[in-house]
């Protein structure tokens, strides 16, 4: 990256490139800059070293039940009162009117009507999930569940576990405004608080439902109001992880009378805020360009500022603009790409959980986006390729689309692909423990006979190697379930297998309620006297030959250089997952990232392996496990 401009960024960018987390007064420091385009460097770098060049967007549909609120909320133009001449409440037949088959997320938030039973809710979200039953329903603020649970004498947790039970699937980020009881005191007084919203999204976390995380900013609160607002997120998360998304939302001053009705944010301030929370927030995984609150031109910006997602078609939404924002109501699918593609990244259709449905790219390189492939792209250029983190199993659906030109396919995929794809000279195999392929159990290997194994979202190759294990080592069956992509609910697993980081997280920490560790390569390597390769690189045989000779090239030259220096290298992202710099070394010398002939023949010895289990194809479902 050029050297910013104001000198006064210097000490900030160098915490950046090493991975510290900045604290409020660097945070102020980056508001306070006159060197905008310096700020916007520092966030596109820490939303590259997370997204690489992914931007997200999701075909949704917003569904706002009704305006007749019991609040009475300063900065809301949208609520109203029982009888007046703007109140309405739609039917469960006008709700499912508005969806259509392709839509891939229900978003529903509206007031809060005094009269409501608690069976209209369930049956909202019921009815969605019925009509829709692959999209996800993401619905209800922190403020409407903790109405629900005063209303009808509920605690939070029950009343999200009938929700959950209904379809519900995730939950927006709605209702936290600002973290700041003065600015609570003064415009909404009514509403739940830092305290409350909090309570309800850990409650969530806990029950296995992801959500989003929000800040309404541009009215009357201060930058350090804003700045202690997103550390407050940034500790929840340390504790929680269950925030996907964080989305700035401009505030839209209407006929509030809290500012001028014309009175928006600059396009500076919303830069300059979309960059800070990608800075702040290093511990949230993607931050949102709500262009609906942005507008276009702006939101398009945004994507070189550190914002990785600009939400989607937002069909129905009433709340912003009836506040006065001025975007167009929806945007048209090919008009999102186009702003994606325009600010040179990759547009990419999503689900909730940000797993990637559809990919509108060419020259698309795929990244694992786990500590044990940061070595392949240190020092990888981007002149012709654009590169996609997507896990392991991801990237498989992927190649089967044709969607990724290469990348470090699963062992498993590459086996499933081999007459379209060329193997490479590189891999990610072990020849000791790998550490982070790992099952988290309740028992020992001997005893799981009958036990419910949860599997990571993101695995492919492992899942088979654990049931080879399971089948051929101890001999004892079990029943698998997929876990999302989220937080996940494990109380009721006998066993957990994880991969990559999260594995790694949880060796280092532990994970309640599991005390028995398994890393599956030493388990492997004890029984069959190989190395176990997890990932391989291939590409597409139809890339140009100028491509391949250029790609070749360019692995090759990170390989050699990365390997100079493991801890340096992956220090970054190891500081990210709780790992010192020694652990890094040590984890990363654990790997061999070159085919020889040991790892021809261990990838020769699982696949007849895994010939003999062709029925495991059947037992593990394909579908998330919500």
């Amino acid at each position: 990256m050029n050297q910013v401009h104001d000198s006064a960024l210097n000490a900030i960018w160098q915490k950046v490139r090493r991975g510290e987390r900045l604290s409020l007064l660097d945070g102020l420091q980056l508001y306070h800059t006159q060197d905008i385009i310096g700020l916007g460097k520092l966030a596109h770098f820490a939303q590259q070293a997370r997204s690489g060049d992914a931007v997200y967007f999701v075909l949704n549909q917003k569904i706002e039940p009704t305006n007749i609120c019991v609040l009475s909320c300063k900065f809301c133009d949208f609520a109203t009162k029982k009888h007046d001449p703007r109140a309405y409440e739609m039917s469960t037949e006008e709700i499912l009117s508005k969806l259509s088959p392709e839509i891939r997320e229900v978003h529903v938030t509206g007031g809060m009507p005094p009269d409501w039973p608690w069976e209209r809710y369930l049956d909202i979200v019921r009815s969605i999930h019925l009509a829709l039953p692959d999209a996800d329903i993401k619905a209800f603020t922190a403020v409407e569940i903790d109405f629900f649970h005063k209303k009808f004498r509920m605690s939070v947790e029950e009343v999200l576990r009938q929700l959950q039970a209904a379809g519900l699937r995730t939950m927006p980020g709605g209702g936290a405004e600002i973290f700041s009881e003065r600015v609570r005191r003064h415009l909404f007084p009514q509403k739940i608080g830092a305290r409350g919203w909090f309570e309800v999204h850990k409650t969530a976390h806990r029950l296995g439902i992801p959500t989003n995380s929000t800040m309404l900013y541009g009215h009357i609160e201060t930058l350090e109001e804003r700045l202690v607002h997103m550390i407050k997120l940034r500790e929840a998360q340390d504790e929680t992880g269950g925030f996907l998304t964080f989305v700035p939302l401009a505030f839209q001053p209407g006929t509030t009378g809290i500012k001028p009705r014309n009175q928006f944010t600059s396009a500076v301030d919303d830069l300059k805020t979309i960059a800070v929370s990608r800075l702040m927030l290093d511990n949230i995984p993607h931050i949102k360009a709500y262009w609906v609150m942005l507008t276009e031109e702006v939101a398009s910006v945004a994507l070189n500022f550190g914002a990785d997602d600009i939400d989607g078609r937002v069909g129905g939404e009433k709340i912003a603009h009836d506040a006065g924002a001025i975007s167009p109501l929806a945007l048209a699918k090919d008009r999102l790409i186009r702003i994606i593609t325009d600010a040179g990244k990759i547009p990419v259709e999503r689900d909730a959980y940000y797993n990637p449905l559809q990919l509108h790219a060419k020259n698309v390189i795929g990244k694992i986006p786990y500590l044990n492939s940061v070595p392949f792209y240190e020092h990888f250029s981007r002149d012709r390729f654009k590169v996609l983190p997507v896990v392991p199993r991801r990237m498989g659906i992927l190649c089967r689309k044709g969607e990724v030109d290469a990348g470090p396919f699963s062992l498993m995929d590459y086996f499933s692909h081999q007459d379209h794809l060329d193997l490479m000279d590189w891999c990610i195999a072990n020849h000791r423990e790998v550490l982070s392929v790992l099952l988290f159990s309740r028992r020992k290997w001997e005893e799981l006979g009958g036990a419910t194994i949860g599997i990571s979202d993101g695995t492919a190759t492992s899942i088979y190697l654990l049931k080879i294990l399971l089948e051929k080592k101890y001999h004892v069956k079990t029943a698998f379930r997929r876990l999302h992509s989220g937080v996940n609910d494990w109380s009721t697993f006998d066993g957990i297998l994880l991969i990559g980081d999260e594995a790694l997280r949880g060796r280092k920490y532990g994970v309640e309620g599991f005390p028995y560790v398994f890393d599956l390569a030493r388990e492997w390597q004890q029984w069959q006297d190989l190395p176990f390769v997890f990932a391989v690189w291939a590409r597409q045989r139809a890339m140009t030959e100028e491509a391949k000779a250029e790609l070749d090239a360019m692995i090759g030259r990170s390989i050699e250089e990365s390997s100079k220096d493991f801890g340096a290298v992956g220090a970054v992202h190891g500081r990210r997952i709780g790992l010192s710099l020694a652990e890094v070394a040590d984890y990363l010398a654990g790997f061999t990232f070159r085919i020889g002939s040991r790892e021809k023949e261990a990838m020769e010895r699982f696949k007849q392996l895994v010939d003999e289990l062709e029925p495991l194809r059947e037992t593990v479902s394909e579908e998330t496990v919500i």
